[in-house]
């Protein structure tokens, strides 16, 4: 049962994150056939706004998963009720109904008239990857942050403070603060890219991380029965290491772009060190599994929480490393390397994190005890391997297409077009749709894991 009931405000949001979830992938499924037919349900849905709608979804809906995922551990970590509950489903219903208009308009208008009548002339914002977003919804999204904010803020500030909460609403301040610089769109390219990145790169590989830490930490607390100050002090430590190699980190995306040559080596060094944080979080999940002095009865939690850190580690970090050095990223840079990585890093800090915080609460929140019955976790656990190693091979796949690409169309006395180069690893677009087909039953799966029974299933 719920500790707190204004905790059961989470629900919707997700349900909500995994509705969204389902559209994105069917949205990438539709790219990845527009890779290798071109004409794919062309004009209908041109591979532009395929694209727009793919990454946008993956924005929404992870948001939408970090803000169930607060309504929900707040409460228990203050040891009081949320501030507002009747906030948090306001603010639920008017980011869906803008979240849901902005999809509509980006698959009913061509994009240029999107922007005019949204009023983009007014305060151009538009134009800009994975900030392809109308004004008036940027400006409605920073509505939705701040009320959202105020109301983990105030249930913080008036409760218990925790390491978890505190970490977590610092990660939210910082997601609010960084996605202002989605409104200074300069005229100059290198000035737009340099602070086009304080919302990409700091989003995902800065204060992201620490929403991410503080969920792992609050799950691994339930589960494990270790000792909160343990795992607090390990928290600790993963921020602050991510703190000071994400931030500096922010110059490998600056190499050739116009910056001064510092960048090369700064992006370059703490790049470098950028994995560091995420296998100290691998062998913090794992030590504090193994500590425990329980077993818990949700075990499809506690297999997404080991796969949450393993995952990213090896996305984030491993993958994010193999191209990071400036020599490497000269020749590797908008290749489909940096897809592989892109889609791992994702899918292992943030897609699994946000599914296993839903996999430890739905239980709970639907009235079920602490766990799904036995047959529903079965599925979940099924559902588990489907993505993750559907996922795996789509990287590998990737990465595989991007070494060829490099060597064909960047490398040579002789390279061939972009055109050329695509049509030779088209046989890596094509297997990795049917590794994204995989992934869509898994994700199918996991959806039904949820109707397989109604019983309770009790503690044991």
């Amino acid at each position: 049962m719920l500790k707190y009931q204004s905790q059961a405000v989470a629900k919707p949001y997700f349900i909500a994150a995994i509705g969204l979830f389902v559209a994105q992938i069917l949205f990438g499924l539709v790219m990845g056939l527009q890779y290798v037919m071109g004409d794919f349900l062309f004009p209908e849905i041109p591979f532009n706004v395929a694209r727009m709608v793919h990454t946008n979804l993956l924005i929404v809906w992870l948001l939408f998963g970090f803000m169930g995922a607060s309504y929900f551990l707040v409460p228990e970590e203050s040891e009081r009720e949320l501030y507002s509950p009747k906030l948090a489903l306001l603010l639920f219903w008017v980011f869906l109904v803008a979240g849901a208009l902005t999809i509509v308009g980006y698959l009913a208008v061509p994009y240029a008239t999107l922007a005019e009548i949204t009023g983009n002339d007014l305060l151009p914002t538009m134009g800009r990857e994975f900030l392809e977003q109308p004004t008036i919804t940027k400006i409605g999204i920073v509505i939705v942050v701040l009320g959202f904010i105020f109301n983990i803020g105030m249930t913080v500030l008036s409760g218990r403070k925790t390491v978890v909460s505190i970490v977590l609403l610092t990660g939210l301040v910082g997601l609010a603060v960084f996605f202002l610089f989605s409104f200074y769109n300069p005229v100059n390219l290198v000035l737009d890219k340099y602070f086009w990145w304080w919302v990409v790169h700091l989003w995902v590989e800065g204060v992201w991380e620490l929403i991410l830490g503080a969920i792992l930490a609050f799950v691994l607390i339930k589960v494990t029965g270790v000792d909160r100050e343990i795992i607090e002090k390990w928290l600790y430590v993963i921020i602050a290491m991510t703190l000071v190699t994400g931030v500096i980190g922010t110059g490998h995306h600056y190499f050739y772009i116009g910056t001064p040559e510092y960048w090369l080596w700064l992006g370059s060094i703490f790049s470098a060190l950028e994995p560091i944080p995420f296998f100290m979080m691998t062998l913090f999940a794992f030590n504090m599994v193994n500590r425990r002095r329980k077993d818990h009865p949700n075990q499809a939690a506690v297999l997404w929480a080991l796969g949450t850190a393993v995952t990213a580690f090896i996305g984030a970090g491993v993958w994010g490393f193999l191209h990071t050095l400036a020599p490497v990223n000269y020749y590797t840079h908008g290749t489909q390397i940096t897809a592989a990585h892109g889609h791992l890093a994702f899918y292992g800090a943030y897609v699994m994190i946000v599914l296993t915080i839903i996999s430890y609460a739905m239980p709970l929140l639907r009235n079920q005890g602490p766990a799904a019955t036995a047959k529903a976790q079965k599925m979940e656990k099924l559902a588990f391997w489907l993505m993750t190693l559907s996922m795996a091979a789509i990287t590998l796949l990737l990465t595989g297409a991007g070494v060829m690409q490099v060597m064909t169309q960047r490398m040579g006395d002789a390279p061939l077009t972009f055109m050329a180069a695509q049509d030779n690893i088209a046989i890596f677009y094509w297997l990795r749709e049917v590794a994204g087909v995989v992934f869509l039953v898994g994700l199918i799966t996991y959806v039904a894991s949820f109707f397989t029974s109604d019983k309770v299933k009790t503690a044991a």
